[in-house]
């Protein structure tokens, strides 16, 4: 027989694919209660809590908005109908899927609300992890700069119920450069490196793209839309200097309709405008936001507009809040009072002291220490009859 190192063999088995990882203690409660406070929020507004599946089939879950995740999609054969499946990139799309078809009878609007996790081909430059948990919100069938403002801020309120302050809103338009090149004539596909210059910020390439396109006045254009980005009245002065063919005019006073709507009933929040950003907002279909949090790195969440079917059906709009940022952001827990019972302690003492708040840690044998027993498993306390005694204290009582 061939003997095993379990060192070693426990070594190996602890090893996780790139991108993955395991939440322990505390962590993982912090995490739970965060996620709950933040669905509690969701849920005293309307939205109704609903679970999809982890995978689905690929025709449902690349439809519509689903496209777009289509490159950082698992994907896997089902044994039983020989379809192939796609494990969940991202939750909205599923949402827009349950929307158009198993709630398709139901009122409109539509306020749905989810939690899961979600896993992905590739991590991102920000966050190299892989297996991701989201929490959101989304708003079905519902066209206004009302509903835009509705849930940039049930983000921001659901964020600060969680502990996270200050919070920045960035809103941006995703339609407004497509729209600019429509009114010159480019299509997208000719665009590509005109719009990865916009990504960069590179503010004299885009000139010159755009001249070598045969469009110098689009390059001058966009190039003063690139140095609009600013707080959200300051960028508005801006803007208003910029000569805008009537289709984008219309995409910004869209996006001035609901920001007047936000700093009416948020009037502190930092809300921040940059016109030309659409990195990540490729299915979006109107006004799109990002939300940040100051010296917490990368996005707690992202939202916007979007059509339920992709590219047509229900208008809807909703946001994404992104959990490992979000924990990053937000206070540390308080951990809950721990107690050590020892066997002899009655049920009804350790009841009252778990009733009151107290994590009660029975004992499984007799006759050990309470004392050592307690600091070893981590408890400051020692339970008695009368209630939690501190360690070390039993016997002054």
């Amino acid at each position: 027989m061939i003997a095993i190192d379990p060192e070693t063999d426990l070594t190996k088995r602890a090893l996780l694919p790139a991108g993955l990882r395991d939440v322990l203690p505390p962590e993982a409660a912090h995490e739970a209660s965060v996620v709950e406070a933040l669905i509690a929020c969701f849920t005293s507004h309307g939205y109704d809590r609903v679970k999809p599946p982890l995978v689905e089939f690929e025709d449902s879950l690349f439809a519509g908005p689903g496209a777009a995740m289509t490159e950082n999609t698992f994907r896997l054969m089902d044994p039983l109908s020989q379809r192939m499946m796609g494990l969940r990139a991202d939750t909205t799309v599923q949402i827009a899927r349950m929307a158009a078809t198993r709630l398709s009878h139901h009122p409109r609007p539509l306020r749905l609300c989810y939690a899961g996790e979600v896993l992905r081909v590739t991590g991102g430059q920000l966050n190299p992890e892989r297996q991701l948990v989201q929490v959101g919100a989304e708003l079905i069938g519902a066209d206004s700069p009302r509903a835009d403002a509705e849930t940039i801020l049930l983000a921001v309120e659901a964020l600060r119920s969680a502990g996270v302050d200050p919070i920045t809103v960035d809103i941006n338009a995703p339609l407004l450069v497509p729209t600019l090149l429509d009114a010159h004539g480019i299509d997208v596909f000719s665009a590509r490196n005109l719009l990865a210059a916009i990504d960069r910020k590179e503010v004299a390439r885009v000139s010159s793209l755009a001249a070598e396109l045969g469009e110098p006045d689009l390059g001058i254009c966009l190039a003063r839309l690139m140095t609009t980005a600013a707080d959200w009245r300051t960028s508005l002065d801006r803007l208003s200097q910029v000569s805008l063919p009537p289709s984008a005019s219309d995409v910004l006073d869209r996006l001035r309709s609901t920001a007047d709507l936000v700093l009416e009933a948020e009037s502190e929040l930092a809300l921040t405008l940059d016109p030309v950003e659409h990195r990540g907002f490729e299915y979006y279909a109107g006004l799109g936001f990002s939300v940040f949090s100051r010296g917490v790195r990368g996005e707690l969440g992202r939202g916007g507009r979007y059509f339920v079917d992709g590219t047509s059906g229900e208008s809807s709009t909703g946001f994404t809040l992104y959990m490992e940022t979000v924990m990053r952001a937000v206070p540390d827990a308080e951990a809950a009072p721990r107690a050590f019972a020892p066997a002899v302690v009655s049920a009804d003492a350790r009841a009252a002291a778990r009733a009151a708040g107290w994590v009660v840690v029975d004992a499984l044998e007799s006759g050990v220490d309470p004392d050592t027993e307690a600091i070893r498993l981590g408890c400051g306390h020692v339970l008695g009859e009368d209630g939690p005694v501190a360690v070390g204290r039993a016997g002054d009582e």
